[in-house]
């Protein structure tokens, strides 16, 4: 299912942050900060948070009477693509972002089914001292890369947060779900997966960039009885950095979702934690990029098909 033409739609450049409220807001900061978050700015009751990238804040957590998902942002390519937005089902008009860092303008829409906030943002500014990690050298049986007499050596603590890489949606409608975001932006499938009778259920979107290589998947749903976020992903800097990471959340006795392990669509190695209001937010690194040299995917719905090796799937992941 896509729509008539590239032109019709509102072109998407990267996924960019996402919105939480938290009741007990303080805990959540102190778990925030843990997972590998940097505070960048508060306003009023809004903690602002940013990675090692460049990007202005890839997680924003309110503080509010009730635990609840409050959308994800994308970047549109165009001030054209965020005048398109204001046409979207529910959409504000365009509104300022003065108060965020990096500033910018937005459009909210809601989910034509499900009813959950959508953002849309352009023209943020970036911050100017992106960090930039040591990438390690290895030795593997037949091939040495690291000098002699030289040791690999690590601190431990939180596993840096370097972008948001995608979040994830339970909806009540796959096939309405599928057209809009199919239809209405630049979404393309990597994969698909069906049920016994063939029909789609599950679906992981990369944003249809041309050649440029992008994640496998910036937004996945699938089709449930109730809709509810599912998880938000970040990316950390490698492996030992994830696994540092994962050490360092199980010291201080947070409660571990699933991981460490390997996922087969989109290959990423994979730990996923339960933040203290119990959403569930993910550390992954080395994730497949695509481009449109690759095709969809489509697969049927089985046990086995969310990861290669790890620990067994907890009943808790699919709820």
């Amino acid at each position: 299912m896509a729509g008539s033409s590239n032109e019709s739609r509102i072109n998407l450049i990267r996924i960019a942050h996402v919105y939480y409220t938290h009741k007990e807001i303080d805990k959540a900061h102190e778990f925030l900060l843990d997972f590998g978050f940097q505070e960048v700015k508060r306003v009023d009751k809004d903690i602002y948070y940013r990675g090692t990238s460049s990007e202005s804040f890839v997680y924003c957590a309110r503080h509010g009477k009730e635990d609840g998902f409050g959308g994800a942002a994308f970047v549109v390519e165009s001030e054209s693509d965020l005048l398109a937005a204001t046409k979207l089902p529910g959409a504000t008009g365009i509104y300022d972002l003065g108060n965020a860092p990096g500033g910018g303008r937005c459009v909210t829409f809601y989910d034509p089914v499900d009813k959950f906030p959508f953002h849309l943002v352009h023209g943020q500014k970036s911050h100017a001292d992106e960090k930039v990690l040591p990438q390690l050298n290895f030795n593997f049986p037949t091939d040495k890369h690291r000098p002699g007499n030289q040791t690999q050596r690590f601190e431990k603590g939180p596993a840096p947060v370097h972008k948001l890489g995608h979040f994830g949606m339970c909806v009540t409608d796959f096939a309405k779900a599928f057209e809009f975001y199919t239809t209405r932006f630049n979404f393309k499938p990597s994969d698909l997966i069906h049920d016994s009778t063939g029909r789609d259920i599950t679906t992981f979107l990369h944003l249809d960039r041309g050649s440029e290589l992008v994640d496998h998947h910036c937004f996945f749903f699938f089709e449930g009885p109730k809709s509810h976020i599912h998880h938000s992903s970040f990316e950390t800097h490698d492996f030992d950095t994830q696994v540092l990471g994962h050490d360092w959340l199980r010291s201080k006795g947070y409660e571990n979702c699933w991981g460490v392990g390997r996922h087969i669509m989109g290959s990423q190695i994979f730990d996923y934690w339960f933040d203290t209001s119990r959403f569930i937010i993910e550390h992954y690194v080395d994730g497949d990029l695509v481009n449109d040299q690759q095709p969809t995917n489509r697969t049927p719905a089985k046990p086995d098909n969310l990861h290669v090796w790890g620990p067994d799937l907890p009943p808790t992941f699919l709820q």
